[in-house]
């Protein structure tokens, strides 16, 4: 099958997959009680949703990957560790886990990948003012990579605080990653990330504002944790052709939400582990925007530094056009979401 046919289908098969499993993951999760009661501040929807749709996703990017993709030992590491992640989720969407709990199983499932052989051992050199094009981690490779595992999956865990805005900046990486990947001919991994959008393509119109059920930490955990291990396979595997700069870049939405999140915290003498309502998304409605536009917003700003991840691995005429491009479309974005905030009931 030529490549990107293979791609073609593989996109296809997953979001028919996640479109035709949703509905029998929503009656699961209400049979089981993983129901979203809003009984806190954060909570920015009215009644009671339920959970679990990260389950659906799981089910069709597992299906594509193992009908088009090639398991290599790096994918196989990738898929069990995800069924550790997604066992995690399942039980904490049913049965709240505690913090600590979750973190150790994702730690353990950052270790599998490692083991696996997906760790980052060179990138290229961040300081410009170094003799030295590459930095060679060494000894460091692994915590570094367990680090990043777990930073990235907790990352997406915390941004699934909006209808639709986890599912869809996870969509927005995937495609990103996809791109690079065929720039430096992994077609494997192109296919990976092909299956991962297109599971997430089909699990949007159930997440949607207003959402019919939430993906849960089962669908946050599991997409960080793909795009955190697929992330070292494809980008900084390819140093001499992708900047240090690309894999932080197309993750940089969450990463950030993240570090300002433990930052605020820790300078309010809390505990890092402990959720507020800080976040990215709460700022945006705090600002009187609706949901739609705060996400409208969060999604330009991930396609716009996805788009310069990719400006990263291109010539410089195609530079210039994608930067063009991509301002254009965030400004547009942006100008439709605030002109639609003087429509706001």
């Amino acid at each position: 099958m030529p490549m990107y046919l293979r791609i073609a289908v593989s996109v296809a098969v997953a979001l028919l997959s996640s479109l035709a499993a949703t509905p029998g993951v929503k009656w699961f999760a209400n049979r089981v009680g993983a129901i979203d009661v809003p009984n806190d501040a954060r909570r920015v929807h009215k009644n009671p949703i339920p959970r679990l749709g990260g389950l659906a996703i799981f089910i069709a990017f597992l299906l594509s990957v193992l009908l088009f993709a090639d398991v290599t030992k790096e994918i196989r590491g990738v898929l069990i560790g995800a069924v550790i992640v997604v066992i995690t989720g399942v039980i904490d969407d049913i049965k709240p886990l505690s913090a600590y709990i979750k973190l150790v199983m994702q730690i353990v499932a950052a270790f599998i990948a490692v083991f696996h052989g997906i760790v980052i051992e060179i990138f290229s050199n961040p300081f410009v003012f170094s003799s030295s094009d590459y930095l060679f981690l060494g000894y460091l490779s692994i915590p570094v990579t367990i680090i990043w595992i777990v930073a990235i999956t907790n990352s997406f865990n915390l941004i699934d605080g909006l209808d639709g805005l986890a599912v869809g900046v996870s969509t927005i990486s995937s495609i990103v990653v996809l791109v690079i990947s065929l720039m430096v001919s992994d077609v494997n991994i192109a296919i990976v990330m092909a299956a991962l959008a297109g599971a997430c393509l089909g699990f949007m119109p159930y997440n949607f504002n207003p959402a019919k059920i939430f993906m849960g930490d089962t669908g946050a955990l599991l997409l960080g944790y793909v795009l955190a291990t697929v992330s070292i396979m494809g980008l900084f595997k390819f140093y001499a052709v992708v900047s240090f700069a690309a894999p932080f870049l197309i993750l940089a939405l969450p990463l950030v939400d993240t570090a300002f999140a433990f930052m605020r915290r820790l300078l309010k003498g809390k505990n890092p582990m402990s959720p507020d309502r800080g976040h990215f998304h709460h700022r945006l409605l705090d600002m009187g925007l609706t949901q739609k536009q705060a996400v409208a917003i969060l999604y330009a700003i991930s396609g716009l530094l996805g788009l310069v991840a990719v400006v990263l691995t291109t010539s410089d005429e195609i530079r210039a056009l994608i930067l063009v491009l991509a301002i254009l479309i965030a400004a547009t974005v942006i100008f439709f979401a605030f002109k639609g905030k003087g429509n706001k009931k």
